[in-house]
């Protein structure tokens, strides 16, 4: 299951992927598909079929987006999140071998094309939730129990690398 949650950035940004796709990539698409519809013969169109399939994949991305936009919840930064680990939270961690990670804790809908971005459903950002600086984190893997130590922790979107 997935959690319905996003940061104020992964929302606007979804929304404006969906209206570049609605109003400026689908009517382009659209173009070429209705110019190589004009030159006859569908069936051995290069141009038509490819046009016609992304015209497809386009639609579907906006289907979804519009759903899922719908059932979406915003969560804001509050001042009273300072000190732990919260949704939306920049965390640095570091293991046992010294070996130091940093990362967001974000809605599953924003991971995507991002190495710095972890979903709040994660093993790791569920076992990080309220934790503070200092504290020691199990976290269940694949092969076993791992231990980490919270290093650090930012609220706000000015904090990537």
């Amino acid at each position: 299951m997935r959690t319905d949650l996003i940061t104020r950035e992964g929302y606007n940004a979804l929304k404006e992927e969906l209206d570049f796709l609605w109003r400026t990539e689908r009517p382009e698409v659209t173009k070429k598909v209705a110019w190589a519809a004009s030159l006859g013969d569908r069936s051995e169109n290069a141009d038509y079929q490819y046009n016609k399939k992304r015209l497809r994949e386009i639609d579907r991305r906006v289907r979804f987006l519009r759903k899922r936009l719908e059932v979406l919840k915003v969560v804001d930064y509050s001042p009273q999140q300072d000190g732990k680990v919260f949704f939306g939270a920049w965390v640095e961690v570091e293991n046992e071998a010294g070996d130091i990670k940093r990362f967001r804790i974000v809605g599953p809908d924003e991971i995507y094309g991002r190495k710095d971005y972890i979903s709040i459903d994660a093993p790791m950002a569920r076992a990080l939730l309220k934790k503070e600086v200092d504290d020691e984190v199990s976290v269940p893997t694949p092969e076993g129990r791992k231990l980490w130590y919270v290093i650090s922790i930012q609220y706000g979107p000015g904090n990537e690398l």
